[in-house]
C-alpha cells in the first residue's frame, strides 16, 4: 500500500511539473532531484527547446528527400510519354531534324519548371505540419487553430475551384509537352497565335496582329499545335483547264527541288501528290513539304513567289477567278 501511494504522488507530482503530457528531460529531473520548479525550468530551459529543435531537423531531412523524391517521380511519370514521343519524331523526321538537343532540353525545362513548383508545395505542407507541433510544444491549445484552418480551407475550397482546376490542367499541359515557348497554336478554334507563356494558371498567347491572349488552363478543351516535332507547307496551286498537267506538275516538283536544294529548314524532298480538287475556273495541284516548325509559312511564301515566276516562264495560265 505505501509503494502504491508514492507511485500515485510521484505521478501527481509529474503532472504538476510537467503537465499533462510530460517531456522525457522533465521526468528525468524530477525523479533525479524531486524538486518541481527544477523540473519546471529544466523543461522550459532545456526540454522544450530540444524538442523542438528535433522537430526541425526531422522536417528538413523530410523536406530534403521529398524534394529529391519528387524529380524522381515526375521523371518517372513523364519518361513513358516522352518514350512515346521520341519514337515517333524518329519514325516521322529525318536525321536532320533528330540530331539537335533541342527536344532533350525543352523536356528538361518542363520537368525543373514542375519539380520546382510541387516542391514549394511539398516544403510548405511539411513546415506547416512542423510549425505546429511546435506550438503544441509550446503549450498552445491547437483545437481552435486546426477548426479555423478547418473552416477556412472548406471556404477557400468552394472559392478557388477554378483556380484549382487551372492548376491541374496547366500541370498536365508541362507533363505532356501539349505545347511550349514559340509554339504556334490553336486553343479550341477560337484562339491562336505563338506561345509566349506557359504557367500553371495561365498560358499567353500573341496573335499574328500582336494581340496579346491571356486563356486560363482550365478553359483549354482543344489544341492545334502547328510547331511540334515538325511542320508542313501545303501549297494547292490553281492551274487553268487547258493546261497540261503533267508538265505542270513537273515545274511545280522542279520548282520545289530548287527551294529545297538551297534552304536547310526543309528536311525531305518536295511532294507533289497530284490533283487536288477540280475547281470553277481551274485545277488544283497539291505540293507539300516538311520543314522545321515554324518555317512552313517561310517556305511556303517562297515557293509561291517561285511558283509565278516559273510559270510566266512556261506559259502556265494561273486563272483568275
Amino acid at each position: 500500500m505505501f509503494d502504491v501511494t508514492l507511485a500515485a504522488a510521484s505521478a501527481e507530482e509529474i503532472r504538476r511539473a510537467c503537465g499533462e503530457d510530460p517531456g522525457w528531460f522533465c521526468r528525468r529531473v524530477l525523479d533525479w532531484t524531486g524538486d518541481e520548479a527544477a523540473a519546471e525550468i529544466a523543461d522550459f530551459a532545456i526540454g522544450k527547446p530540444l524538442t523542438i529543435l528535433g522537430i526541425l531537423l526531422v522536417a528538413v531531412v523530410l523536406n530534403r528527400l521529398a524534394r529529391r523524391g519528387m524529380k524522381r517521380s515526375l521523371r518517372t511519370l513523364q519518361s513513358g510519354a516522352l518514350q512515346e514521343r521520341l519514337g515517333t519524331l524518329q519514325r516521322a523526321t529525318p536525321k536532320a531534324l533528330l540530331e539537335t538537343n533541342e527536344y532533350s532540353l525543352r523536356a528538361e525545362q518542363r520537368l525543373e519548371a514542375l519539380a520546382s513548383v510541387m516542391r514549394s508545395i511539398v516544403s510548405v505542407v511539411i513546415f506547416v505540419v512542423a510549425a505546429f507541433m511546435i506550438l503544441g510544444t509550446l503549450g498552445v491549445n491547437l483545437g481552435p487553430l486546426l477548426a479555423g484552418a478547418g473552416i477556412l480551407g472548406v471556404a477557400l475550397g468552394f472559392g478557388s475551384q477554378t483556380l484549382v482546376r487551372d492548376f491541374l490542367s496547366g500541370m498536365f499541359i508541362l507533363i505532356e509537352d501539349q505545347f511550349g515557348v514559340g509554339d504556334v497554336v490553336e486553343l479550341d478554334g477560337q484562339t491562336s497565335g505563338t506561345v509566349e507563356a506557359v504557367s500553371l494558371r495561365t498560358t499567353r498567347l500573341r496573335a499574328v496582329d500582336g494581340t496579346v491572349w491571356h486563356v486560363p488552363n482550365g478553359e483549354i478543351r482543344r489544341v492545334g499545335n502547328m510547331s511540334q516535332h515538325w511542320s508542313r507547307a501545303l501549297i494547292d496551286v490553281e492551274v487553268a483547264y487547258d493546261t497540261d498537267l503533267d508538265r505542270a506538275q513537273q515545274v511545280i516538283a522542279e520548282v520545289a527541288r530548287d527551294v529545297a536544294a538551297g534552304d536547310p529548314n526543309v528536311l525531305e524532298e518536295p511532294e507533289v501528290w497530284g490533283v487536288e480538287d477540280l475547281a470553277g475556273s481551274g485545277v488544283v495541284i497539291r505540293l507539300v513539304v516538311k520543314t522545321r516548325p515554324s518555317e512552313q509559312w517561310r517556305v511556303s511564301r517562297v515557293l509561291r513567289q517561285r511558283l509565278k515566276e516559273a510559270f510566266d516562264r512556261e506559259g502556265i495560265a494561273i486563272p483568275s477567278s
